[in-house]
């Protein structure tokens, strides 16, 4: 399926397995783990751990034209594609910089993981492209961000990001979860590699866990190099239920996207609510930027309830939004991030990054934004 079409079209027809047996219109499934191999490199075989699949190079095929990259890998999770990601691109006596807001998962990630193998890192004390080039070091090889950022939609310009990491000779890194490829498409804009956890927006229905990451033939052959050894492959049965789960992609997030814009104006008019954190609002620091760089601004919000509302009261208030963990489903959903998404941080790491203890992350779904709001409202009025 050529790239010159449309968007919504390549969620449906790109990454297809044809049916060559039956003319089915549905990519068949194939389950075995086990090919034939008469000679030459057995690693160009088909093998789950070789992420060689049919089903797994066809998604692969999918993922990466929606990001417009060259190709792409399919994971078990969100961090699986990180860590592999990661550790594919660095070694021990590096150091890398990153953003200073993150997913918990991600940063504890980090803490826990780099001192092992004597890698450095660093946070930054912002978002502008002088924040990262302040902590840029001798031994410095890559730079890695997230935006919009988990839990408060910080954005970071990503254009001015790649300058900065090319001027340097250093690689770059996203985490485009939140924004989905409906909304941004970061390799545009200069990023060298693009990571999903794909339960979230690609899977959308909250019944599926996987990770992808997206970037050049050159640079996926390296974290393949990795990923063989770490063992992170997705079963062909997920990866055939996530084909099946993109195909209404886009129609999904541009769904959720047009609700959460009018939610989160509604919001903002709330007088329960002290601040709202979406970059689709004007009041938002970064508008400006988010509208340059982002397609359309997705469905991801955070807001801080006013101090005099009880906020176990509020979440157990709700009537049609459900409390989770996770995110990005069709259904609403809001999470506690000081005792979920981000409770493994210490509390000097959440007050760094404005995570008090009143914040609500809201990802809202297909439902009619009318209800939604209603349920949020009496929540909390009756909190």
């Amino acid at each position: 399926m050529s790239t010159k079409n449309k968007f919504s079209t390549r969620c449906v027809h790109d990454g297809e397995i044809k049916d060559t047996m039956y003319q089915g219109i549905v990519s068949p499934l194939f389950m075995s783990t086990t090919y034939p191999w008469f000679g030459g490199d057995a690693e160009k075989k088909p093998y789950p751990r070789y992420f060689n699949t049919p089903n797994q190079e066809f998604l692969s095929k999918k993922i990466a034209s929606l990001e417009n990259g060259e190709k792409a890998l399919i994971f078990t999770s969100g961090m699986a594609a990180i860590s592999t990601s990661i550790m594919a691109n660095v070694k021990s006596g590096d150091h890398v910089i990153f953003q200073e807001d993150l997913y918990g998962g991600t940063r504890n990630f980090i803490k826990t993981e780099f001192d092992k193998y004597g890698i450095e890192y660093s946070f930054t004390n912002g978002l502008e492209s002088e924040d990262f080039t302040n902590e840029i070091r001798d031994n410095t090889v890559g730079i890695y961000v997230e935006t919009p950022s988990n839990p408060l939609l910080k954005i970071v310009d990503l254009k001015s990001i790649s300058s900065v990491a090319k001027e340097n000779s250093i690689w770059t890194m996203i985490d485009n979860t939140f924004a989905s490829p409906v909304n941004q498409n970061p390799i545009d804009h200069g990023i060298d590699i693009v990571i999903h956890s794909a339960t979230k927006y690609l899977g959308g229905h909250s019944d599926i866990s996987a990770g992808a990451v997206v970037s050049t033939e050159k640079n996926i052959n390296l974290i393949l190099n990795s990923a063989k050894n770490f063992g992170g492959n997705l079963s062909d049965y997920t990866v055939w239920l996530l084909e099946r789960s993109m195909k209404t992609l886009f129609i999904r997030v541009r769904e959720q996207t047009n609700n959460a814009k009018l939610l989160a104006k509604m919001l903002e008019e709330n007088s329960n609510i002290s601040r709202v954190y979406y970059p689709g609002l004007e009041s938002h620091p970064s508008y400006l930027i988010a509208k340059n760089q982002m397609k359309d601004f997705g469905a991801m919000m955070s807001f801080d309830l006013n101090e005099n509302i009880d906020v176990y009261k509020f979440l157990k208030n709700l009537k049609v939004i459900k409390p989770g963990m996770s995110l990005a489903g069709v259904e609403t959903t809001v999470n506690f991030p000081m005792k979920t998404s981000h409770g493994l941080l210490t509390q000097d790491e959440r007050d760094n990054q404005g995570i008090g203890n009143k914040l609500i992350r809201l990802s809202v779904g297909i439902e009619s934004y009318k209800d939604l709001f209603n349920d949020l409202d009496q929540a909390i009025k009756n909190s």
